[in-house]
């Protein structure tokens, strides 16, 4: 069986989530890197999607109209369908924002991260290209992601290894499976371990099947994380 990745880490998480749900909720809308954007559609208003764009001011825009380089095709009651820089793709109602547009092959080397007021080193990044909030656990051995993370991620997480995980009631019913890229700023990663658990989190934790990969290095708030390979 095993362990919960970080159990006092998780066992905060219904804390967490209503302490910082409106700081999450922006985090999740937070803008990517440059050559990227981040997109979301936060509504439907009769004939108009409501998106956000590298987390700028909500828009509702009919068909035809454009946003940031965005172009609204069409409208459904769940959806809307999107022209941009890199193609055509529909983006769905209350998801995690879509990353589009070319970001290149993440060649950097280095990402460096301020600690917030309670200690803890977080950042935004990307899993398979679908944006997440991650939060830097070295207790957990492999990066952990919860359940509904995975689902807005499109994760095929039942199709994994099931394993047991161990939690303060008992033991849960969890997935391993192998992430086909995690990316943290310039720096990317590929074929990445991770364990979705059943329950959700407020961050997708950052283990040490992410964090092996890096040489890291503390110097008071300021943490550098430097890939190794």
């Amino acid at each position: 069986m095993l362990p919960l990745p970080d159990a006092p880490a998780l066992a905060q998480a219904p804390r967490l989530a209503r302490a910082c749900a409106v700081a999450c909720a922006l985090a999740w809308l937070a803008p990517l890197p440059a050559a990227s954007q981040a997109i979301a559609l936060t509504g439907i208003l009769g004939t108009k999607a409501l998106l956000v764009v590298d987390g700028g001011a909500p828009r509702a825009l009919a068909a035809g109209e454009s946003l940031g380089g965005v172009t609204v095709v069409s409208v459904g009651r769940d959806d809307a369908v999107l022209e941009t820089a890199a193609g055509r793709r529909t983006v769905r109602l209350g998801e995690a924002p879509v990353s589009v547009g070319s970001r290149g092959a993440g060649t950097g080397r280095t990402v460096v991260l301020i600690a917030d007021g309670r200690g803890h080193f977080s950042g935004t990044g990307t899993v398979n290209g679908r944006s997440m909030q991650y939060l830097v656990d070295t207790g957990a051995s492999m990066v952990a992601i919860g359940q509904p993370d995975a689902e807005r991620m499109g994760l095929d997480y039942r199709g994994g290894q099931p394993v047991a995980i161990g939690t303060a009631n008992g033991t849960a019913r969890g997935w391993r499976l192998r992430l086909d890229s995690l990316r943290l700023g310039d720096v990317e990663l590929f074929g990445v371990d991770a364990i979705v658990t059943p329950q959700g989190m407020p961050y997708v934790l950052l283990g040490n099947s992410a964090l092996n990969e890096f040489q890291m290095n503390r110097s008071g708030d300021r943490l550098v994380l430097e890939k190794r390979h």
